[in-house]
C-alpha cells in the first residue's frame, strides 16, 4: 500500500478552479424543495440530526467530499488529498426562514449562499437544510459544489447518492473512514518530474497511432480543426453586446419555474425533433420578449448560447471531475415566428450533431492537461466567451426521490455565471417534471421574475402554433398573445387559458 495517496486535477477542472474570482464564485448549486413528512419535529422544526446521519452514511461513496486542495511546489498545481480534520458539521448546515416562510424568502436566502465563494482550505462544498419553508409544511435542500469537482451528469448523479428511491427514512450504518497520508512537498515534486516524462511518453504513442492509421488520424483530424475553426471564428467574432451582458459583480438573484414534462415531449414528438431544440426554442421566444421588454432590437443582434454537451463514456458514468464540452447555437431571435425559429435551431443542432462540434473544445480542455497553471490562468483571464448565456439541459430519474422519508417536490439547478453574462439557465427534469433554474447578476438583470414570465410565455405561444399547425386552425381561447414588451416586476401577469405550465411557486405550493 503506498504511503501516500492523491489525484491530480484534470486541466478542465483546473480551468473552472481558475476561473473564479470574487465576483465569479464557481458554484454548482440546486434548490430542493421537500415535503416536511417525517423530517418534521412536534415544535415544526427539523430533524437535523436525522440528515447528519443521511449525509454521514454516503460519504464513502462521494470520496471527494472528503477531501481539499493542496497545490504542487514546482508548477503550483492543484491535487486532491484526504482531509484529516474533516468535519461533516461545517458542510452540514442549519438555516431556518423567518415568517411567513415563502419561496420568494428562499430564493434571496438561497442567492446569498450561491454568491458566497467556498473555503479552499476545505473540501469544496456545502449542503444548507432550510427548514420554515411555506409555514413549516414544506423545507429546502440547497447543494453548492465547486465547478472544478462537477459538471452538470456529475452532480445528477449526486443527487441521486444523497438522495432514496425508497420513502423509508432509514439510513445505513456509516463506514468507517481513515484519511490517508498526504504527500509532502518532496513527493509531489518527484511526481510533477514524473507525469512530464508521461506526456512525452503520451505524445510519443499518438505519434505511433498516426503513423500506423494515417487515414483515420487525418479523419480525426480535419473533424477537430473544423470544429476549432468554427470555435474560433466566434471567439474573434464576439455575440452581440446586450442588457443582458456586462462586467458581472458580487450579487446573485434566483428565479426557478416548473412545467409538466409530457407537454415538451409532446411537442418534440409533434414537431420531429429533440427536446433540447424545443427547450432552445423556447429560450429564444424568451429572449426575444424580454431585450424588447429591455428596449433592445432582436434584428439587430446576434445572440448565442453556450449548450454544454457530456463527453462521458457509459463507463465514467457516476464520476465526479468534469466531462463536458460545449455547443455554441446561435439563437433566431430576429424570427417572429416560433414554428420558424424552432425549424431553425433544430437545422443547426443537427449540423453541430453531424460535424462533431463538441471536439472543438474537448480537444481544448485536452489540451489544458499540457499547460503549465501560470499559462492556463493566463488563457483563462483573456476569455470573455463567444456566447451571451449559457443554457444547460440534464436529466434526471423519472420517479421520485426522498430524503429521510421526505419526498422531493421540486430540484432546481443553477449554473455559476460565464464572464460578462448576466444570466445562467440550468434545466432538470425529474418525476414527470422539468425543473427550470435561473441565476442572474442582480445589476444586470434587476428583474428576472420579468424573464421567467417570458420563458412561460414562449412556450405556450409555441405549443399553441404547433397545434395550430398540426390542425390547420386557430386554437379557440388558445391564442398566443401579442408580441409586445415583457410586463415589468410587479405587473400583474395575466394567467394563459390554455397553459398547463406554472410556476413552481404555484406548482409546489398546491402540494
Amino acid at each position: 500500500m503506498p504511503r501516500y495517496a492523491y489525484e491530480w486535477l484534470s486541466g478542465q477542472d483546473l480551468t473552472f478552479l481558475l476561473a473564479e474570482n470574487e465576483n465569479a464564485p464557481m458554484n454548482v448549486a440546486a434548490v430542493g424543495v421537500f415535503e416536511a413528512g417525517p423530517m418534521r419535529r412536534d415544535d415544526g422544526g427539523l430533524h437535523m440530526e436525522r440528515f447528519l446521519e443521511s449525509m454521514q452514511a454516503i460519504l464513502h461513496r462521494i470520496p471527494r467530499y472528503r477531501q481539499r486542495l493542496v497545490f504542487s511546489p514546482l508548477e503550483n498545481r492543484p491535487v486532491w488529498v484526504d482531509d484529516r480534520h474533516f468535519e461533516l458539521r461545517f458542510h452540514a448546515r442549519h438555516a431556518a426562514l423567518p415568517k411567513p416562510g415563502s419561496l420568494a424568502q428562499l430564493k434571496d436566502f438561497a442567492a446569498w449562499v450561491l454568491s458566497r465563494q467556498l473555503d479552499r482550505a476545505r473540501p469544496l462544498w456545502e449542503a444548507w437544510l432550510v427548514e420554515g419553508v411555506e409555514g413549516g409544511a414544506q423545507f429546502a435542500l440547497i447543494t453548492k459544489v465547486h465547478h472544478c469537482m462537477i459538471d452538470g451528469a456529475a452532480g445528477s448523479d449526486l443527487i441521486q447518492i444523497m438522495l432514496s428511491p425508497s420513502p423509508r427514512p432509514d439510513v445505513d450504518a456509516p463506514a468507517p473512514y481513515t484519511p490517508r497520508p498526504t504527500p509532502g512537498p518532496f513527493e509531489l515534486a518527484v511526481e510533477e518530474v514524473m507525469r512530464g516524462g508521461a506526456r512525452i511518453a503520451t505524445a510519443a504513442r499518438v505519434l505511433v497511432g498516426t503513423a500506423r492509421d494515417p487515414k483515420g488520424a487525418r479523419e480525426r483530424t480535419q473533424v477537430r480543426a473544423a470544429s476549432l475553426a468554427k470555435l474560433a471564428s466566434y471567439a474573434l467574432r464576439p455575440a452581440s453586446a446586450t442588457p443582458l451582458n456586462g462586467p458581472v459583480g458580487p450579487h446573485r438573484q434566483l428565479d426557478w419555474l416548473t412545467m409538466p414534462l409530457d407537454d415538451l415531449l409532446e411537442l418534440r414528438k409533434v414537431l420531429g425533433c429533440s427536446l433540447n431544440d424545443v427547450v432552445l426554442a423556447t429560450v429564444a421566444g424568451a429572449v426575444r420578449r424580454y431585450l424588447m421588454h429591455r428596449r433592445a432590437d432582436p434584428a439587430l443582434l446576434d445572440f448565442r448560447v453556450s449548450a454544454p454537451v457530456n463527453m462521458r463514456k457509459p463507463s465514467e458514468r457516476g464520476r465526479l471531475g468534469n466531462r463536458v464540452s460545449s455547443w455554441i447555437v446561435p439563437l433566431p431571435i430576429a424570427e417572429k415566428d416560433p414554428l420558424k425559429r424552432l425549424g431553425q435551431i433544430r437545422d443547426e443542432t443537427s449540423r453541430l450533431k453531424r460535424s462533431d462540434a463538441a471536439a472543438g473544445l474537448d480537444s481544448l480542455f485536452s489540451l489544458a492537461d499540457w499547460l503549465p497553471p501560470r499559462v492556463l490562468a493566463s488563457a483563462v483571464g483573456l476569455a470573455e466567451g463567444p456566447a451571451n448565456l449559457i443554457v444547460t439541459n440534464v436529466p434526471g430519474p423519472n420517479f421520485p426521490l426522498y430524503l429521510c422519508g421526505a419526498k422531493l417536490l421540486g430540484m432546481y439547478p443553477l449554473v455559476p455565471l460565464l464572464p460578462r453574462t448576466g444570466l445562467g439557465i440550468a434545466l432538470f427534469s425529474y418525476d414527470g417534471r422539468l425543473c427550470w433554474g435561473f441565476a442572474v447578476d442582480r445589476d444586470l438583470v434587476p428583474d428576472v421574475a420579468a424573464f421567467v414570465r417570458s420563458v412561460r410565455d414562449a412556450f405556450e405561444e409555441l405549443r399553441t402554433a404547433a397545434v395550430s399547425h398540426v390542425f390547420r386552425k386557430p386554437v379557440v381561447g388558445a391564442a398566443p398573445r401579442a408580441e409586445a414588451p415583457a410586463p415589468h416586476a410587479g405587473d400583474a401577469v395575466v394567467p394563459l387559458r390554455a397553459s398547463r405550465s406554472r410556476t413552481s411557486d404555484e406548482d409546489i405550493a398546491q402540494r
